[in-house]
């Protein structure tokens, strides 16, 4: 596999109805860093807490130096995606993010092709269901506000509307909201990538 090869990762949220289901193509060489970064833009998450990417019972993520006592993650800075393929030998990874409300995201590998020229990558494809808000309590609390959302008698139904602030359809995607988001760091790093080669 060549600097040019190109990762189609499918991305679906655990545990959660109905499905929340990401196809981003990715090159080969992101960083664990950049590739956190594409999958909150994907999922239409806000990267407002913890995250840690892991294969097997390896994981990479943001280390902490007042609190690693060498059982947390690895540097997600330092490892490319395809290192992590090679060393671990995994085709899938499991994305964790929020530790507290605790949202896992399967990852595998679909498949892997040569970039196609004119195209910049990372690149979303495909978009299926909606993200939970931020904070609703994981996949248990999602289930808790979907359902007092439906229930107008429900107890919980007029404080979770006036949380949510408007109309909350878990079957949109906003696909093209959520493309817009990859394609802005996909432009922000090929812009970085040129300036550094000319300089």
């Amino acid at each position: 596999m060549t600097a040019a090869t190109i990762a189609r990762l499918r991305v679906k949220l655990d545990d959660v109805e109905p499905v929340v289901l990401r196809r981003i193509e990715v090159p080969l060489t992101i960083r664990l860093d950049r590739l956190h970064l594409v999958l909150q833009a994907a999922m239409g998450w806000s990267n407002s807490h913890l995250y840690e990417i892991r294969a097997r019972d390896v994981g990479w993520g943001t280390p902490d130096p007042y609190y690693d006592f060498g059982d947390g993650p690895l540097d997600a800075r330092k490892a490319r995606l395809v290192d992590v393929l090679e060393d671990v030998g995994a085709r899938s990874l499991t994305y964790l993010y929020d530790f507290g409300d605790g949202w896992e995201h399967s990852v595998r590998i679909e498949r892997f092709f040569n970039a196609v020229p004119g195209l910049t990558y990372p690149r979303l494809v495909e978009a299926v269901g909606r993200c939970p808000p931020e904070d609703v309590g994981g996949p248990w609390g999602y289930r808790k506000f979907r359902d007092a959302l439906a229930d107008p008698n429900d107890e919980e139904h007029d404080e979770t509307l006036q949380w949510i602030g408007d109309h909350f359809d878990p079957t949109n995607a906003n696909g093209r909201i959520l493309a817009e988001a990859v394609d802005s760091l996909a432009r922000k790093w090929t812009r970085r990538a040129s300036t550094r080669k000319r300089s």
